[in-house]
């Protein structure tokens, strides 16, 4: 079977009814025990206090707006190359969800930010991407919206998705390319000098599980919708031709 079957519509309408419900349920279950673990059952850190809890939610959206711009770059890329449709709504679908996680991920990263360095901003070279990041979710999505025909929105959105990935990279490695910043290096580290200890990691780690089966559940339910759109004014168009 090759991976090509699911740029077929109707197989990925049928595949995907069939992962949506376990994907929502276990979705559900990482993101409640995730959160409930790490905001009511894990102590206070030193030097931090309660304001540590803020990563169960940081991390897992900061994580899943840079990643979900990468799908976005592949399945772009797919459509570019090999003009699957499927891909190019999947694309479209993700947008509205890496915004949101973007925009979690800026906000909450304030709300670590304002006690710990006491500020709420900084022009950090990896805060300063991620807000560049968001922006251009913005406009990919502005772009979807302000073209008609579906082909030529999937090109031009496809080609902003290509230049976006720069500050994508640079979201996600900004720490690594400049030393200077308020910003530190990664919460979860093979260096176990950098690591956190396991008491918030095994929380975390559930988190971010809950964040990507709720972001595969979201993102397949708004893949169908968009091939159900695009069904439907297919259909319009016959009507008004016959």
């Amino acid at each position: 079977m090759s991976i090509w079957e699911y740029a077929n519509p109707v197989k990925f309408m049928q595949t995907s009814g069939r992962i949506l419900p376990w994907a929502s349920a276990l979705a559900g279950l990482s993101l409640v025990g995730g959160l409930f673990w790490g905001f009511f059952l894990t102590p206070e850190a030193e030097n931090f206090g309660s304001s540590v809890k803020v990563i169960y939610v940081h991390v897992p959206s900061a994580m899943m707006a840079i990643n979900i711009w990468v799908m976005m770059l592949v399945t772009s890329l797919i459509w570019l190359i090999r003009r699957h449709h499927v891909s190019a709504l999947a694309a479209k679908a993700a947008a509205p969800i890496g915004a949101v996680m973007t925009l979690i991920a800026l906000i909450t990263g304030a709300v670590w930010g304002q006690p710990m360095w006491g500020t709420w901003w900084e022009w950090d070279p990896r805060l300063t991407s991620f807000l560049i990041l968001f922006l251009f979710y913005l406009g990919y999505m502005a772009l979807w919206s302000a073209i008609e025909n579906a082909d030529t929105a999937a090109d031009l959105t496809s080609v902003l998705c290509l230049v976006g990935s720069v500050f994508a990279l640079l979201s996600r490695y900004a720490v690594n390319f400049w030393n200077q910043g308020l910003h530190q290096g990664a919460t979860l580290s093979m260096d176990k000098a950098e690591h956190i200890a396991d008491v918030y990691w095994f929380p975390l780690l559930l988190c971010m599980a809950g964040f990507i089966l709720f972001f595969i559940a979201l993102v397949l339910l708004r893949t169908r919708t968009e091939i159900r759109l695009r069904r439907l004014k297919a259909l319009e168009q016959r009507e008004r031709m016959a």
